[in-house]
């Protein structure tokens, strides 16, 4: 009897339950003794033994649920050291657990943070097959992230409604979006979304360069411009006060980047300047039909990795193929927008200002 676990890590986002319903569909068909066991609340769960035993009826139906029929949660993580050989009491924990329960190996949906766990506990006897979930769409070895487009697509409603009271009024809109570490989905909904100005943690911006883009819209006779901005998107200034490699943490109880851009904007543009914040609606609702797509594949390929007995590694979309990467290569690492992206290149071309 294989013994498998499933469980959701992190944030959620749109796309969860098709993966699930990827994986139970692929090892039901696949193998009639396996057993099926949610884990409930992510690693929390697995930490707190809470587990039921699933049938595959649950997961009919839940293809375009958003959310995850699991739950899930963002704690506990490790706040120091995260991949080390320290093993902490809530990774012995898990551990322990997955012994005494007799899992065969567990399959793990989740972001950054929680590919480093399921590396640590890979390296500490647990078999682990994981998939990359995660709207920001940063993390390294797969392509694309399944959560993104969904969120993409969420942004870029957000914008496109944005537009008509915009121009209406003559008013300048700052739409802080999500993306704290890198700036995909700022980017990707910038654009869809026909935004002025786009704003990314990569790119610290000068304030005198944002405010160029906006007068010279206004000499067009454009009296009005959208600037979609990263949650992580930082001035010139800001980033000159890092040193090494210690990032610009803002202060607790600091202005968002969005609320910060207003401000400084406020004070130079003689302009209704209003501040937007869409925040957890990019996660919600239904996924879109590509993420579906890409979870249901996704979903088919860690079942295959299951039965195949090939452990400790992610499932990764490589062009427009379904593969798989040692979480070695994932854990620890971010995929922000590189320096040469073409996308951002192509923005350039476009006319839209990237704060430099």
């Amino acid at each position: 009897m294989m013994k498998i676990g499933l469980l959701t890590s992190g944030g959620d986002c749109q796309g969860l339950n098709a993966a699930l319903r990827g994986v139970a569909k692929t090892l039901f068909k696949a193998v009639p003794y396996v057993e099926l066991y949610g884990i409930q609340d992510g690693y929390r769960g697995l930490i707190e033994c809470k587990w039921r035993k699933m049938k595959l009826k649950e997961f009919s139906g839940i293809l375009r649920e958003g959310g995850t029929i699991l739950g899930t949660s963002k704690q506990p993580y490790r706040t120091k050291q995260d991949i080390d050989e320290h093993i902490d009491a809530n990774t012995a924990a898990m551990i322990r657990n997955y012994q005494d329960e007799r899992f065969e190996a567990l399959i793990v949906l989740g972001g950054n943070k929680t590919q480093k766990t399921a590396f640590t506990l890979s390296r500490n006897g647990v078999n682990v097959v994981t998939l990359p979930k995660t709207i920001d769409n940063d993390l390294c070895g797969t392509d694309y992230t399944f959560g993104f487009d969904s969120a993409v697509t969420k942004a870029v409603e957000f914008l496109d409604a944005i537009h008509t009271t915009a121009a209406a009024h003559g008013r300048i809109f700052v739409i802080e979006l999500m993306g704290n570490k890198a700036g995909w989905v700022t980017l990707y909904a910038g654009l869809a979304g026909s935004a002025d100005v786009i704003l990314v943690p990569e790119i610290p911006y000068s304030l005198g360069s944002v405010i160029g883009a906006i007068n010279k819209r206004i000499q067009l006779g454009k009296g009005f411009s959208i600037i979609a901005i990263a949650e992580g998107a930082i001035s010139r200034e800001e980033a000159a006060m890092s040193t090494g490699n210690q990032e610009f943490e803002p202060e607790p109880g600091r202005a968002s980047s969005g609320a910060k851009l207003v401000r400084m904007l406020g004070e130079k543009q003689n302009q209704d300047i209003r501040l937007l914040v869409p925040g957890h609606f990019q996660r919600g609702g239904a996924p879109t039909p590509h993420d579906r797509v890409l979870c249901l594949r996704m979903g088919a390929k860690a079942g295959e990795l299951i039965l195949r007995r090939q452990y400790g590694c992610m499932v990764a979309l490589q062009g427009t193929s379904i593969g798989y990467v040692p979480l070695s290569d994932v854990a620890g690492k971010t995929k922000t927008i590189p320096p040469d992206s073409e996308v951002l290149e192509q923005a350039r071309m476009l006319g839209i200002s990237l704060g430099e």
